[in-house]
């Protein structure tokens, strides 16, 4: 039975690899109502070359070139969701590793009906993963899919290989909309924040057939970050800037009392200091999203640091009374304060701080606002 079928393919300098993609994956689908939509972020002339290819191609072929690079390759490929001219999407990396003569067995399993998506895995019997070439990217790659089926195991259960870039998706199954791409794990992406059923079919992963990897540390660190926010949303990020804070805390403190202060100015010092570090890393790397919707930056100052020295005010007593009646270090009775403060911290930054104005003129009570708040910002894909 024919089907209509839209290949994405994210490019970033695969000029040479465009024309025999295009003859392979016309091959392997024919029979079906097929077009081809490069999304590229080039810097060389491989949209041109895709426009060339695609003039004497024997299926529609269309390339969209993005200046902005939003997102990376994860952001071309929801970009290529939105403009598919078909509902059943596959996405496939341009540098061929990714067969496209696997695209026929993609789409049978899916004809089958009881799978969303797709994936062309390296884990399961048949498929090969030497095509990641040396030792240290095979095992970086494998541990990176233990981590990730690790950190969410119901969603990825019957995923073997969830960082695969090679994949079949009936886009009106998933939300777009709710879609925030960062790097390359765009399937990652899919199955964290969509209640999708999943099918695998095996690939041999082969060798890149014309270019460089783009794998790299820059990517890697990507990826974690990404993986953070899927897991835990904008309180990982939260978590990161307070942990950035709470040693620079310390580490104020610690000098100060080594130059002979005592340790309760030198703990109202190191928090002063680190209350206005916070606000402005998380004005840029937290809440950055509902900054146009809350109220102004002067504003939101001063809530913020207000909130702090309230929560400093009553967090260097206790801090206080654990050195004398414990009797342990005041560095260490400052970092498991600090610990217990930061539920409190993000809490009121997402309901009070950065909530959007007309929010604020809404009758809510505030046990609601509360569960509304942790399962939108904390919870989500909601799994713990």
């Amino acid at each position: 039975m024919s089907t209509a079928v839209t290949i994405i393919v994210p490019t970033f300098n695969e000029r040479d690899n465009v024309a025999e993609l295009v003859a392979r994956a016309s091959a392997a689908v024919s029979g079906h109502e097929t077009e081809i939509l490069f999304v590229d972020d080039s810097t060389d002339d491989t949209a041109s070359e895709v426009e060339r290819v695609g003039a004497t191609a024997n299926l529609p072929v269309r390339v969209i070139h993005r200046d902005d690079n939003t997102g990376g390759l994860g952001g071309a490929v929801a970009l290529g969701l939105r403009e598919a001219a078909a509902d059943i999407c596959i996405v496939m990396d341009g540098d061929l590793q990714h067969p496209p003569e696997l695209i026929p067995a993609l789409l049978d399993r899916f004809a089958r009906g009881d799978a969303d998506v797709v994936a062309a895995s390296r884990y399961i019997g048949g498929g090969d993963s030497r095509g990641l070439g040396t030792a240290l990217r095979l095992g970086v790659s494998r541990a990176s899919t233990w981590l990730t089926k690790a950190m969410f195991p119901r969603r990825l259960a019957r995923s073997t290989d969830p960082m695969t870039g090679f994949f079949l998706v009936d886009r009106s199954r998933i939300d777009l909309a709710a879609l925030r791409p960062s790097g390359f794990k765009i399937l990652l992406e899919i199955l964290a924040r969509s209640d999708v059923r999943i099918a695998e079919v095996p690939m041999s992963f082969g060798q890149r057939h014309s270019g460089t990897s783009k794998a790299s540390l820059r990517q890697g660190t990507t990826f974690v970050i990404h993986l953070a926010r899927l897991r835990f949303g904008k309180m990982s990020r939260f978590a990161i800037i307070g942990g950035i804070g709470a040693i620079a805390n310390i580490g104020i403190m610690w000098l100060l009392t080594l130059a002979g202060m005592p340790y309760i100015w030198a703990a109202i010092v190191g928090a002063e200091a680190t209350i206005v570090g916070n606000f402005l890393l998380q004005e840029r790397f937290v809440f950055r999203d509902m900054r146009p919707e809350a109220r102004g930056v002067g504003a939101r100052f001063a809530a913020s640091f207000a909130f702090n020295n309230v929560e400093a005010a009553l967090r260097i007593p206790i801090m206080a009374l654990m050195v004398e009646t414990w009797h342990i270090s005041s560095v260490l009775a400052t970092a498991l304060s600090l610990i217990v403060a930061f539920f409190a911290r993000f809490l009121f930054h997402s309901l009070f701080v950065y909530a959007p104005r007309r929010s604020r003129e809404r009758t809510d009570t505030a046990a609601n606002r509360i569960i509304e708040a942790i399962d939108a910002e904390a919870m989500r894909p909601g799994e713990l």
